[in-house]
Formats: structure tokens, sequence, C-alpha cells
């Protein structure tokens, strides 16, 4: 299990810094929100993800630690369900640009316009 040394929100509460084998991931809220690993994000089965659209502008309201292992994140959209594990946040830094590519590649075949204030 990869366990990060450090983890940090920005003033803006929009980017979660996250520390693992001496090099810094940051991660911004929408992507976190995104890849949210609760229910409502992931379904329950193979099949079943929801496509999360206009969560440009969400932000980390507050981090509460689960255990040794992981984190729940509550976003200003109200999302709070999603227990962010070790290694689950450590996929989500170590695999950012496909992850996100893959993302920004669902919304436009939806064809949902993403729009930041």
């Amino acid at each position: 299990m990869q366990t990060p040394s450090d983890i940090t929100l920005n003033k803006a509460k929009n980017i979660l810094t996250i520390t693992f084998d001496n090099k810094q991931y940051p991660l911004s809220a929408e992507y976190l929100r995104v890849y949210s690993p609760s229910a409502e994000v992931v379904g329950h089965g193979l099949g079943q993800e929801t496509l999360q659209v206009g969560k440009e502008n969400v932000t980390i309201r507050r981090i509460e630690p689960t255990g040794n292992y992981a984190v729940v994140l509550f976003f200003s959209d109200e999302h709070d369900s999603g227990i962010y594990s070790w290694d689950y946040l450590h996929k989500l830094a170590t695999q950012q640009a496909q992850l996100w590519s893959k993302y920004l590649a669902k919304l436009e075949a939806t064809g949902h316009v993403r729009t930041q204030h």
C-alpha cells in the first residue's frame, strides 16, 4: 500500500496536493470529484458508471481521515460519500494525464462543454 507523506489543500480549496515518495501531485477538486470512488459515480458494477458533468467549479470544503488508510473529501456540491483509499489516490495521482484525457473525451462525446467561472 502506498501511503502519502503529505496532503495539503490550497487556499482556494480547488487543488489538493498529495505527496507520494517525495513527489508532489497537484490534483484539482474537479478531477477528484469526477473520479470519486462513490457508488453515485462508479455505480454498483461494471458499466454502471455515471459521467459527472458541471463539476468545473467544485471545491473541497474539508478532508476527514478514515482510519490509517483513506480520507473522505467533502465537496462544495454536498458530495461526501467517496472514501479515497491511499492506493486509489496513488492511482489518481500517477495516472492523472490518462484519466483526465479519458474524462474530457467522455464529456466531448456527450456534447458537454466545460465552463469555468
